[in-house]
C-alpha cells in the first residue's frame, strides 16, 4: 500500500507553485498525495491529516512564518493523537532557523532548489525507517 502524504500551504502565503510541484513529483513517485490548497490553519491541517489516515504532512512555507506554523502545526498533529505522522517542509526558511525546526519535531526542511526526487528519496527512507504505523 502506497504511502499517504497531505501537502499543505498554512497561513496567508498565497504562493503555492513549489507545494504543487512537490504534490506532484510525490505523486508520481507513488504517493498517495492530498493536497489542502491555500490559507490552512494548522487545525484544519491536523484534522486533514487524521481523515485521511496519513503517515506524513508537507508544508511549504514563503510568508516567514515558518517559526510560528511548523511548531503549531506539530502540535496539532500531536493533540490529534498523530505523534507518528512525520513533519516536513520547505520554503524560504533561514539556514539558522532550521536547527529549531528540527528540535521541534519537523523531520526535515528543503530549501529552494531541493529535488524533487531528493524529496521523495528521503521520504520513502524516513518512513521505511518508522516502520509500520500503530493504529
Amino acid at each position: 500500500m502506497p504511502y499517504r502524504v497531505v501537502v499543505a500551504k498554512p497561513g496567508l502565503d498565497g504562493h503555492d507553485r513549489g507545494a504543487k510541484v512537490v504534490a506532484r513529483s510525490l505523486r508520481d513517485a507513488g504517493f498517495e498525495v492530498i493536497y489542502t490548497g491555500l490559507h490552512q490553519s494548522p487545525a484544519a491541517v491536523a484534522s486533514t491529516a487524521l481523515q485521511e489516515d496519513v503517515d506524513a504532512v508537507g508544508l511549504s512555507i514563503l510568508s516567514g512564518a515558518h517559526n510560528v506554523l511548523f511548531p503549531a502545526v506539530r502540535k496539532a498533529l500531536d493533540e490529534a493523537g498523530l505523534t507518528d505522522v512525520l513533519l516536513f517542509g520547505g520554503g524560504i526558511i533561514p539556514e539558522g532557523d532550521i536547527p529549531g525546526l528540527l528540535d521541534g519535531g519537523t523531520s526535515a526542511i528543503f530549501g529552494p532548489g531541493t529535488s524533487t526526487p531528493d524529496i521523495a528519496q528521503w521520504l520513502t527512507g524516513a518512513l521505511d525507517a518508522r516502520g509500520p504505523r500503530a493504529d
